[in-house]
């Protein structure tokens, strides 16, 4: 599905959150308290808009993004080349339920709007916190449905109805009514975060954004894991 979006995908995500996706970008990378000469981990990294940004916020930073879709991968790729961050980001097509990195490798990892996607989050969050050194954050931004306030039931019109439409007109993807199914099944934030602290991370939190259209989870791997 991905391969087939990935030409339209950057376009499409400026498009259906107005923009919002690249404020809510910059708060992930620095919930992450990134520094120079870090290696940043971006699972599902897409067409490597994280990797990019990162590396344009901090200087000398490393950056390996992982993601199983060639076709993304490919955008990213050339986005990269294009953007002369060749020695600094490297592009991994791999699974992200079972990741080829040793344990305790990166300074840090994130997800960007990805982790709903994963048949298995639980696992997914296990990776990441492995592959993340003692004392390492990990951060996941994903959309959300808003279930209160006096605007969701228009968010949740922009989800249901505006979305797919755009998805179907613009890009002629049926694809992207998927993704509003996707996000409707994405557990609340409080779930989500308990879910976090399952899979080993500790002093989880969680940061509403645009609404509730979007938050930040963010975890730190335990210096002396039990």
């Amino acid at each position: 599905m991905f391969d087939r979006i990935a030409e339209r995908y950057d376009f499409m995500n400026r498009l259906m959150s107005f923009g919002l996706d690249l404020r809510w970008r910059k708060k992930l990378l620095a919930a992450l308290e990134l520094a120079p000469g870090h290696h940043l981990l971006d699972v599902a990294t897409g067409t490597a808009d994280v990797a990019l940004d990162a590396c344009k916020a901090v200087e000398n930073l490393q950056v390996t993004g992982l993601d199983p879709s060639a076709g993304m991968l490919g955008v990213g790729q050339r986005k990269v080349i294009e953007q002369q961050r060749g020695a600094q980001i490297t592009l991994v097509e791999g699974d992200a339920l079972d990741m080829p990195f040793d344990d305790n490798t990166f300074e840090s990892s994130c997800v960007s709007f990805g982790i709903r996607n994963f048949p298995d989050r639980l696992q997914g969050l296990r990776e990441m916190t492995r592959c993340v050194k003692p004392g390492g954050r990990v951060a996941v931004l994903e959309l959300s449905e808003p279930r209160g306030g006096l605007l969701s039931p228009f968010t949740r019109f922009h989800i249901h109805k505006v979305v797919p439409l755009l998805g179907a007109l613009l890009a002629g993807d049926r694809e992207y009514a998927y993704l509003a199914k996707s996000i409707q099944a994405f557990p609340p934030a409080p779930e989500f975060a308990q879910l976090m602290e399952e899979a080993g991370l500790e002093n989880v939190r969680f940061e509403p954004m645009s609404f509730r259209v979007a938050h930040l989870y963010v975890g730190t791997k335990p210096k002396n894991p039990a």
